[in-house]
């Protein structure tokens, strides 16, 4: 009997340690209100961002009557949504890219070392749980955060490695890398 109560510790303490690799963000919290014959009746909508800073990411929404539970399914929402972004060094984007959802507009553009997260509001939070060091972004259009955030990902599914672009032109990393310099070094000359 004891061996089985120690098991399910056991796949707990698993689980907790799966779970603790991850950093959530609570986004935003909408109050909504339904009325009913005796009154109003209140719940609340959670918007949370969760990333294991290494290049995963993913956001999830919840609903439910006390706040806490309303975070608690946003953030098991958000780890069923894991999506994975090829990091240049770890640190920005590959290239410069456009996402758009609804009427949020995105734009998101690789950054030297040192320049930081430079975006608001709900962009900030997915770099910053994404594992992004350098990265200039703009919205444009709505500043809804559930627009936003969809946007930034759809932005964010869009990005590139060196290593799939050269996977679908037939070449090698290395000769993609050698004309990048060439560009790199024609605009330092200009």
């Amino acid at each position: 009997m004891a061996r089985e109560g120690e098991g399910g510790r056991g796949r707990d303490r698993d689980r907790e340690e799966r779970d603790s690799e991850f950093v959530d963000r609570l986004v935003h919290i909408n109050r909504v209100a339904k009325v009913v014959k005796g009154g109003r009746r209140f719940g609340f909508a959670a918007l949370v961002v969760v990333g294991d800073q290494k290049g995963r990411v993913g956001f999830g929404h919840g609903k439910a009557r006390e706040v806490p539970e309303a975070i608690r399914k946003a953030t098991e929402a958000a780890k069923r949504s894991l999506i994975r972004v090829p990091l240049r060094e770890g640190r920005t984007l590959h290239h410069d890219v456009h996402g758009r959802h609804g009427a949020g507009r995105v734009v998101l553009r690789a950054a030297p070392a040192g320049t930081g997260i430079i975006a608001g509001g709900p962009m900030r939070a997915v770099f910053e749980t994404l594992g992004m060091h350098d990265v200039v972004a703009k919205s444009q259009g709505s500043s809804n955060p559930y627009n936003m955030i969809r946007a930034t990902f759809d932005a964010l599914v869009r990005e590139d490695s060196p290593r799939a672009v050269a996977a679908r032109r037939s070449l090698k990393v290395s000769a993609l890398q050698s004309r990048r310099q060439g560009v790199d070094a024609e605009a330092v000359d200009a």
